[in-house]
């Protein structure tokens, strides 16, 4: 018994193993209910009594050296399989860049944020839309050259379903499902057949904002733009209003703010002005509150709008509109934001 424990000993001593698989097998070989080790456990009851101690330490010896051995060799495959696991092989070699909001998006959010402020909570509408909601609803004459092919994309075979040329006409369908007092700022593309250039496109992006309630006034207005002004392009900013005229506003107005390049003193990018126009805007005519079922004579709002691309043209200084569209990742890397 004692000549077999030690052979066993120093075979145990040197075992070796390529894989998970051969150490399993070998502590089933040694370990197992019918292993080696444990037969000669089932041996020991016919030891004679005067030997049980000796041999009994020697067995618990090998045993317990056998599931070292069986253990160390199977922790060397494992940490071996980990440190494979952890190198992902099909990883390119270059880093991976993290990406950013596209500018037009940056500009957006940056400006749902200041008039949300104000109170203003965002409304959103079909991109294709009917004649009603794009300029029935908003007093567009008949005869208006707005509702010609060469302004507007209209649907094939349906002169009455056409892609919208303002988000105007978000404003006509809260005004049709909502009661006042509503105050609104409507994000979103808008399309017109227009030639593309470094100053136009087909679609671009625009954002209105409409405010109806009893005793709205042109003040409110005005106060309004000049706080939306000042957050956004500083507050040494300074706007203008000039008379001007749209079909769903009345009074209407252009509003200008003042060249943040010259300080109003007059350069290339102003025309020697002193003055950058952004938007329009103005008190909403009667006729739409009407014709959107709100009372006219005990409501009154206002409403202005303008482009996203020419917000970002002033704060990014990007003198071509069409960069906006074409997804160079050179140019679209150069806007980080934390949002």
């Amino acid at each position: 018994m004692i000549e077999k424990i030690n052979n066993l000993t120093n075979v145990i001593e040197n075992l070796t193993a390529n894989n998970n698989e051969e150490v399993e097998a070998l502590r089933i070989k040694y370990l197992s209910k019918k292993g080696e080790i444990t037969a000669l456990f089932n041996d020991f009851r016919d030891v004679p009594n005067e030997q049980k101690r000796e041999i009994g330490q020697k067995l618990n010896q090998l045993r317990n050296l056998a599931q070292e051995k069986i253990k160390s060799l199977k922790d060397t495959f494992e940490n071996t399989d980990f440190s494979i696991q952890e190198i992902d092989l099909t990883r390119p070699c270059d880093p991976i860049e993290i990406g950013t909001r596209h500018p037009l998006s940056l500009i957006r959010n940056e400006i749902v944020d200041i008039f949300s402020k104000l109170g203003f909570v965002l409304a959103e509408g079909p991109e294709i839309e009917d004649d009603w909601h794009v300029f029935e609803a908003l007093n567009f004459p008949a005869e208006h050259p707005a509702r010609d092919m060469q302004d507007t994309f209209f649907i094939e075979k349906n002169p009455d379903v056409l892609l919208r040329t303002h988000t105007s006409s978000v404003q006509t369908r809260v005004m049709t499902t909502q009661k006042p007092p509503i105050r609104v700022i409507c994000p979103g593309r808008v399309y017109r057949n227009e030639a593309i250039s470094y100053r136009a496109h087909c679609f671009f992006h625009q954002i209105e904002g409409l405010y109806i309630d009893k005793n709205v006034s042109f003040a409110d207005l005005k106060q309004a733009l000049l706080y939306f002004t000042k957050e956004m392009f500083g507050e040494k900013t300074q706007i203008r209003l000039r008379p001007s005229y749209f079909p769903f506003t009345e009074p209407s107005a252009e509003m200008d703010i003042s060249c943040d390049l010259c300080g109003g003193k007059g350069c290339a990018f102003c025309k020697h002005t002193g003055w950058v126009e952004i938007m329009g805007c103005g008190m909403v005519d009667p006729n739409v509150l009407d014709l959107c079922g709100i009372d006219s004579k005990e409501y009154s709002g206002y409403a202005f709008g303008f482009g996203v691309e020419r917000i970002a043209n002033l704060k990014y200084r990007v003198k071509d509109l069409r960069m906006f569209s074409e997804n160079d990742v050179r140019f679209l890397k150069q806007f980080k934001s934390s949002r």
